[in-house]
């Protein structure tokens, strides 16, 4: 049936001509803003899921800043440490050399002195925006490392660097070593002793005694055997328990930090019937070199440095167990740097890699595949002109009923 008031054809022809339209538009508007899903009503699930992602590449960019700073931090801590080492190695040749007796010690002692307030410069100027790893002032920092996203929430993790002691402080002395019956030889002021244990049942003693002035926490005792290093650092509960009491609590931690060392061969005998004494026996096959070194207190890492005095022939033997363990310090701190400053590194590498690829998902997401739609565009076109065509024709429709008429 025909009907001059209801054109059934036009009323399909308008609604196809309106369902192109829109399907035009949303192929224009992923063309000109080039994402697919540019807003939630275009797809909710993927616009919140890239969002979300949007936000953890942000915040690993701030982490990226965080670990270039970090590593540039670390960069001029480990630099500073290697600098300090190698002027340590340059003062302990001054130390070997001052051994002869045939030689003007007090200029070497003069040279000792230069080379040592180069290593405080040194020591001031390793910071990196107001940050010093090297100089005391800081026990340890944190550098942001990563977000790691759970189904919890999102959690922070952190690159810890420890810094590291390599100020000289004021130091004194203190005169806490006393030596014992065999190759012991202590310095002068009692604060170094160095002793030789042959192979095979060599043996010797060394006694931790009260010094000149009381213990105070943070006053240190160190110990180098061989190639290792042991140490024990005062307690504030180790000086309350009395003055009489320290130098046993300081042997007996140095003891047990010694058996934890490992080395092979070495026995070491705390007596308690002798205050502070140390007994020390070499049952290994290796000849075993002991040097021991007291620091008091806010004297800094390498504080024993000031108190290095060549210019007696007691003071150059002594100063040689003395250097050797602060050269260690120096050679550990740099390792120390070394490691974290490439552990930094591969977490930038990481983090970049790992934005790149989430900045890919996110494009696989919501981008426009701009091939697909630039053929739907023309197939569009074509579908919009031939329902132009067809509405037109359906128009027509009323106008062929004239003609029933005539």
């Amino acid at each position: 049936m025909s009907s001059i008031l209801t054109n059934s054809s036009a009323m399909v022809a308008l609604q196809t001509m309106r369902s192109i339209s829109q399907n035009l538009t949303k192929t224009q508007s992923d063309i000109s803003t080039g994402k697919s899903v540019a807003s939630a009503k275009d797809n909710s699930a993927v616009w919140a899921i890239s969002k979300v992602m949007e936000s953890d590449v942000k915040g690993f960019k701030g982490i990226s800043d965080s670990l270039a700073l970090g590593t540039s931090t670390v960069a001029v801590a480990r630099q500073a440490a290697e600098s300090v080492t190698d002027l340590l190695t340059e003062i302990k040749g001054k130390i070997v050399a001052a051994q002869e007796s045939n030689v003007d010690r007090a200029k070497i002692q003069t040279d000792i002195v230069a080379l040592r307030s180069q290593v405080s410069s040194v020591v001031g100027a390793a910071q990196f925006n107001g940050l010093n790893l090297v100089d005391g002032s800081n026990a340890s920092v944190s550098i942001l490392a990563s977000l790691d996203r759970s189904s919890t929430g999102v959690t922070a993790s952190s690159i810890t660097v420890t810094a590291q002691d390599l100020s000289i402080g004021a130091y004194a002395a203190n005169n806490v070593f006393a030596a014992g019956l065999g190759t012991a030889a202590v310095s002068t002021n009692a604060d170094t002793f160095s002793m030789s244990l042959n192979a095979g049942g060599g043996a010797d003693s060394i006694t931790i005694q009260n010094g000149a002035t009381a213990w105070a926490a943070g006053d240190q005792v160190s110990m180098r055997i061989g190639d290792k290093t042991a140490s024990y650092t005062v307690t504030a509960s180790d000086v309350d328990s009395g003055a009489n009491t320290v130098s046993d609590l300081v042997a007996v931690g140095l003891k047990n930090a010694i058996d934890k060392l490992g080395v092979s061969g070495l026995v070491v005998d705390y007596d308690s019937a002798s205050p502070g004494k140390l007994s020390f026996t070499n049952n290994g096959t290796a000849d075993l070199a002991v040097t021991g070194q007291f620091k008091n207190a806010g004297s800094g890492g390498l504080g024993a440095l000031s108190a290095i005095d060549v210019s007696t022939g007691p003071g150059a033997t002594a100063a040689l167990g003395s250097i050797e363990t602060m050269v260690q310090l120096s050679i550990d701190a740099a390792a120390s740097f070394g490691s974290v400053q490439t552990r930094i590194t591969i977490q930038q590498d990481f983090v970049g890699k790992l934005t790149d690829s989430m900045k890919t998902g996110i494009g696989a997401l919501v981008d426009t595949n701009m091939e697909e739609a630039s053929a739907r565009l023309q197939a569009l076109q074509v579908q919009q002109q031939l329902s132009t065509q067809a509405l037109s024709i359906a128009n027509q429709q009323p106008q062929g009923l004239l003609s029933l008429f005539r």
